[in-house]
């Protein structure tokens, strides 16, 4: 049991502090590369790609927006609507000049995906949702990522409110800590050589480096991403290209959220299993300290807590992490509690989008330069 709980306690250390710490000091011996634009007239045409399904209360916002940001090159915007029976193409018959519209019945976000990537003309894919907003220059600064040759995929920095302290969400300080945390991380992979994956609500892939999603697809800024990578490309994390965000409103929504990323996780294990062969993999070790370890994690703790409870009694280490491990766990149960019987329930959206929908667009603040 001892060998248990050694395993379990270096296994849930090392992804989460013994492999940040090692990546932020190779980062620091890293020199970037300077980040060059596009000269005027040569900045890539691209196609901005958004799938929806029941948007059309939020779509005419977000293509205002999209319009609206900044960009020194051609671009058009497409709109996959997934099956919409809420009036999506009524909503957005006043930008027909401005946008493609495709209705397709209801297959999925991957199918979405695959259907306006195959419509687009653009030499670069922008992928972006529905709920957020882009700063004013979130497209140029993404873009100019593609300057440099290697780099296949490119992602922005996604801002939540509750980083600010100006969410209502009930998870708010501890979603903004660990975002905090979790772009930290990306920022100092993307100095090594590549990020893990990309900011679903802001992407950017050459599109000759697009290969169609499989239709069940969870985590598409993962999977299209990673595949750049197996290519030979990186995928660069850059805190100058924003898009804007609300935290979830509660605990229920944030625990979907992050049990659909660990299945996705899972899936993309299945979808391309070269992703744990090394040299195959040019981020193998990145990716297995912190994608795939993160998928043994949970089981880590299982096996931390059952060898706590067997070895209590020998001495006081032992006792002692028994002790911290009830608090942690015991603490959370009641904060589940005191939500659950605290938060009114009613039968309205509930969901980020709806949040998002009765709030003031953010205002972005842009960056001197």
């Amino acid at each position: 049991m001892e060998n248990v709980f050694w395993i379990s306690a270096l296994l849930v250390g090392y992804v989460y502090v013994g492999y940040p710490l090692l990546i932020a000091l190779l980062a620091r011996f890293r020199r970037s590369p300077r980040k060059e634009y596009f000269r005027p007239r040569t900045w890539p045409f691209i196609s901005i790609i958004v799938a929806a399904r029941d948007e059309g209360a939020r779509l005419p916002a977000r293509v205002r927006n999209l319009l609206e940001t900044f960009y020194p090159g051609e671009r058009e915007i497409i709109v996959v609507s997934d099956g919409s029976t809420d009036g999506t193409a009524e909503a957005l018959a006043p930008f027909a000049d401005d946008i493609r519209l495709i209705e397709l019945p209801a297959g999925g976000k991957a199918q979405a995906l695959n259907t306006g990537t195959a419509a687009a003309r653009g030499e670069v894919l922008v992928f972006a949702d529905v709920r957020q907003r882009f700063a004013e220059d979130a497209l140029r600064e993404l873009i100019a990522n593609f300057t440099d040759e290697t780099v296949g995929a490119a992602t922005g920095q996604l801002v939540l409110d509750c980083e600010a302290g100006e969410s209502e969400s009930t998870v708010g300080d501890g979603v903004g800590f660990y975002w905090k945390y979790e772009k930290w991380q990306r920022c100092n992979e993307s100095r090594v050589r590549s990020t893990l994956g990309a900011t679903g609500a802001i992407y950017a892939l050459r599109r000759q480096l697009w290969r169609p999603l499989p239709p069940d697809t969870l985590l598409d800024d993962v999977l299209a991403p990673m595949r750049t990578v197996l290519a030979g490309y990186r995928i660069v994390f850059d805190e100058r290209a924003i898009a804007f965000d609300r935290a979830a409103p509660d605990v229920s929504v944030e625990s979907r959220r992050k049990t659909r990323t660990l299945a996705g996780n899972y899936q993309i294990l299945a979808i391309e299993p070269r992703l744990l062969v090394p040299f195959v993999n040019p981020v193998w070790w990145q990716y297995v300290s912190h994608k795939f370890g993160r998928l043994l994690v949970p089981w880590a703790l299982v096996g931390l807590f059952a060898s706590s409870v067997a070895l209590a009694g020998k001495n006081a280490l032992f006792t002692s992490a028994l002790v911290l491990q009830l608090t942690f766990y015991g603490l959370a149960a009641i904060g589940a509690w005191l939500e659950a019987v605290s938060v009114p329930h009613d039968d309205g959206d509930r969901s980020c989008d709806a949040q998002f929908e009765r709030a003031e667009p953010l205002t972005p603040v842009k960056e001197a330069r």
